[in-house]
């Protein structure tokens, strides 16, 4: 009996900059949806909240667990999520809805702050500190160099990798930005 060494399965870490990418798109479709159950008056809107959270669920828990990682934002810029244990023993599998859960209500309760304070940043300058959670949670992605793991990562126990499987925006406007920078210069 011969013994094989089956090669590792290696998961390129995804950029900052893609990952922000795909996040901003994922909260800008959630908040423009959202906005329209807004009344248009400053201060808390729960209509506009609960429309926020029900779609931010819907669009980073259930289409991700379905849609092998992947929401709209991460499909857009080719990024997917993984469970980091799977990803010890060289296998690629999407987290548990529980563990997609956990991550994403994290990380949704920093960007519902995030909608709050911009709907109430002219009446209110002081709303602009409702940002500090998202800095914190994902400022600890840039501190971790290796493994790039912001706060709701190493809590729900996932990573995000590159996918070959996606849209690729973020290549489609470096080359669009590339060609009208050549535009100019002639």
């Amino acid at each position: 009996m011969t013994i094989i060494k089956v090669p590792e399965q290696h998961f390129p870490k995804a950029e900052l900059g893609r990952r922000a990418m795909g996040l901003g798109i994922d909260f800008l479709v959630t908040w423009l949806i959202s906005s329209v159950f807004g009344s248009g008056e400053y201060g808390v809107q729960f209509l506009q909240i609960f429309v926020f959270i029900t779609v931010w669920l819907i669009l980073r828990v259930i289409l991700p667990y379905n849609n092998k990682g992947q929401s709209l934002g991460r499909w857009a810029v080719d990024l997917k999520v993984l469970d980091l244990q799977d990803l010890e023993f060289g296998r690629g599998r999407i987290p548990s809805l529980l563990s997609l859960a956990k991550r994403e209500a994290i990380i949704g309760l920093c960007l519902l702050l995030v909608s709050i304070a911009i709907a109430n940043i002219r009446r209110n300058p002081t709303a602009i500190l409702l940002v500090i959670p998202l800095v914190i949670d994902c400022g600890a992605a840039f501190s971790d160099t290796q493994a790039r793991l912001a706060l709701h990562d190493r809590f729900a126990g996932t990573m995000i990798v590159s996918s070959r499987r996606g849209y690729s925006l973020d290549l489609k406007i470096k080359r669009l930005v590339e060609t009208m920078r050549q535009n100019m210069r002639r």
